[in-house]
């Protein structure tokens, strides 16, 4: 982990604004924004309910808008600042992308694969290898999401009593 400078800061509210889109569409909150020479190229959040797509995942949705705003699938230069860290296809995608860094905020226990719940940038498997950093706005990045759960699960308790 490096130290949080005011940049790193910057990017990652920023990705904290897309998780907030999520959220108010009753959708798991993860956000992420792919930047490329001090400028946002790219934003996304999840949509996996609401678009009826297992992989309209944050990262996903923000690499895609990068790619047609720069109209390259190639982002060599460019970096993914993402809410929670990235899953394993998410992961994938930031590797086809040839995006250069991953900052993330919450450590994800049960699917993160930044060094959480498996490492992939150890496997020898893959042709390119960005530079990870995690726990950038870690207690916002977890806070937003465990207030999400809590909700629901007050919501379920609450519509079955």
């Amino acid at each position: 982990m490096i130290k949080e400078n005011d940049e790193h800061i910057k990017w990652m509210s920023l990705a904290l604004n897309q998780a907030e889109k999520s959220q108010d569409m009753d959708e798991v909150p993860v956000g992420a924004i792919v930047v490329l020479n001090h400028s946002i190229i790219g934003s996304g959040y999840n949509q996996p309910v609401s678009g009826n797509d297992p992989t309209s995942h944050a990262e996903i949705n923000a690499i895609r808008s990068a790619t047609q705003n720069i109209e390259n699938y190639r982002m060599p230069d460019a970096s993914i600042y993402v809410t929670l860290e990235p899953c394993a296809m998410c992961y994938g995608a930031i590797i086809q992308a040839r995006i250069s860094n991953i900052f993330f905020g919450a450590f994800d226990k049960k699917t993160g694969v930044c060094g959480t719940c498996a490492d992939l940038s150890e496997s020898k498997c893959f042709n390119h290898k960005p530079k990870i950093t995690g726990g950038i706005l870690e207690d916002e990045c977890s806070k937003i999401l465990r207030d999400f759960f809590k909700k629901r699960r007050v919501i379920r308790y609450t519509s079955h009593h």
